[in-house]
């Protein structure tokens, strides 16, 4: 069976780094399937962008400490100029009011979980996978074609990334996801990620986990397994 591995090489740039991970598989990812419970998410997503306004409490943006770490870490890798982290672009939405768009039943709830918790959150379609998940830096040229983009940017030599034996599924760490591997209304079996720079966040890391895994099999059933990654646990079975 394919694995979620995480190499040495980003274990080298990040050794206090850690990952929770949970694998929801079964699930239905349709807006029918939800759509008894769709006011509840669309009003979990509400409340979660109001209650992001606790980490924004510098007047200074990247000075805010859930921003400012990431900022540190894009530091440490080969990035594109100007690309951040996921849970900065989310609460640059958060501090602009503009609001965090509805996207799909999934993609809505880890958005909520993100935000609740201030900590990355993310999501692909295991059954898009070719071959082994790898977190690690890239040879560079790793085929990407990012979600939106119809022209293809591939991975640079050095930069942290998602990949399989296809290419990059996720670049620069969790800046953007491709269109190869993105979850959608068909997706049955979902890898979903949560990430962590601050050693100080374990317990946040812990329980946002905990809260992605009880949200989705609550609204979109199957079942799911969460897993604690760190660099002695680097491996996992998908």
């Amino acid at each position: 069976m394919a694995k979620f591995i995480i190499t040495d090489e980003f274990w080298e740039l990040f050794p206090q780094a850690e990952i929770a991970v949970v694998l929801a598989k079964g699930i239905q990812n349709t807006e029918a399937h939800v759509a008894d419970v769709r006011q509840e998410i669309n009003e979990l997503l509400q409340r979660s962008s109001k209650e992001a306004t606790k980490f924004l409490t510098e007047e200074v943006f990247s000075e805010n400490k859930v921003i400012s770490v990431w900022r540190k870490a894009y530091q440490q890798f080969k990035t594109k100029k100007g690309v951040r982290c996921s849970i900065e672009a989310l609460l640059k939405r958060i501090e602009k009011g503009t609001g965090v768009s509805l996207i799909n039943p999934l993609v809505d709830i880890y958005n909520a979980v993100s935000l609740t918790y201030g900590l990355p959150c993310g999501g692909e379609d295991i059954d898009t996978f070719q071959g082994d998940l790898l977190l690690t830096k890239a040879v560079g040229g790793e085929l990407f074609l990012a979600l939106g983009d119809e022209e293809y940017d591939n991975a640079l030599p050095g930069e942290v990334i998602y990949k399989d034996e296809a290419g990059a599924v996720c670049r620069s760490w969790n800046w953007r996801d491709g269109q190869r591997t993105m979850l959608t209304e068909n997706t049955a079996n979902a890898f979903l990620i949560i990430e962590s720079v601050d050693p100080e966040r374990k317990y946040d890391l812990e329980a946002a986990a905990a809260s992605l895994a009880e949200l989705t099999k609550k609204y979109l059933g199957g079942t799911v397994e969460i897993a604690l990654m760190n660099i002695v646990n680097r491996e996992l079975t998908l």
